[in-house]
């Protein structure tokens, strides 16, 4: 049955049917169970969180900075915590983000604030601009911190995918040679002021997301939005394997 495999709660002559709206929901995996299915993704809370950091190995790197812009009812919000990280900023991640142990020295360790930044996320889908990165860095820190809420919020489940406008500007501007964040923004008129401050990056790309999802390769709902983006972040991943394993040398 075709509504099954589009992940909505319809069959095909559109009409609604509420009874068996939560099986065929669960055909697509990833999604937060507190949102439906076949609600516009754009109508929805959206916290999309960005991580300044000591460097890129979130199993022995540290959080230093933590933004997020919350999406709600039209209205977004910006919150930002620095983060004492516990040990030198490197000179490479400090010429990125401008962060210096001075910056961070009066400031609170990560498990000062986890609390915080879990009220903040909860309730809310999850996303981020590279959503592996800034994914793997919180939930190394809440799992150090040992801070874990009860119920579990969407952002800290593992089977929860969190929306990442980066897949969707791989496919959206296939033809551009670059997809970082300040660029993708650049062509779409959105503003960035300060890049590589987490609260600014995280605005930046929550409009981004929002600028990508006029495109009509992007599904209106949330369901169908969530296993679309699995598939084609597939698709590149298998297309970034064939040209390593095919490079000259």
């Amino acid at each position: 049955m075709r509504s099954v495999s589009d992940g909505c709660g319809c069959f095909p002559t559109g009409r609604h049917y509420a009874g068996i709206a939560h099986l065929l929901r669960a055909v697509i995996r990833g999604l937060a169970e507190e949102f439906g299915a076949d609600l516009p993704w754009r109508e929805l809370p959206i916290a999309l969180l960005d991580t300044e950091t000591t460097g890129r190995d979130a199993s022995v790197d540290r959080v230093i900075e933590v933004g997020i812009a919350v999406m709600r009812g039209g209205e977004v919000t910006l919150h930002n915590w620095l983060i004492h990280p516990g040990c030198p900023i490197p000179d490479e991640s400090r010429a990125i983000h401008g962060i210096s142990d001075d910056d961070v020295k009066d400031k609170p360790r990560f498990e000062g604030v986890a609390a915080e930044i879990a009220a903040v996320m909860t309730g809310l889908i999850p996303a981020a601009y590279n959503a592996p990165f800034d994914r793997a860095f919180l939930q190394n820190e809440f799992a150090r911190a040992g801070h874990r809420p009860e119920p579990l919020p969407p952002f800290l489940r593992r089977d929860v995918e969190w929306l990442d406008p980066l897949v969707w500007a791989r496919e959206i501007q296939r033809e551009e040679k670059s997809r970082a964040l300040g660029e993708v923004a650049a062509r779409l008129g959105v503003a960035l002021e300060n890049a590589h401050r987490a609260s600014d990056d995280a605005q930046a790309a929550l409009h981004v997301l929002f600028a990508l999802g006029k495109d009509a390769r992007m599904p209106s709902a949330y369901g169908p939005l969530v296993q679309e983006q699995k598939r084609i972040a597939l698709m590149h991943a298998d297309e970034r394997r064939f040209w390593k394993s095919n490079r000259p040398g």
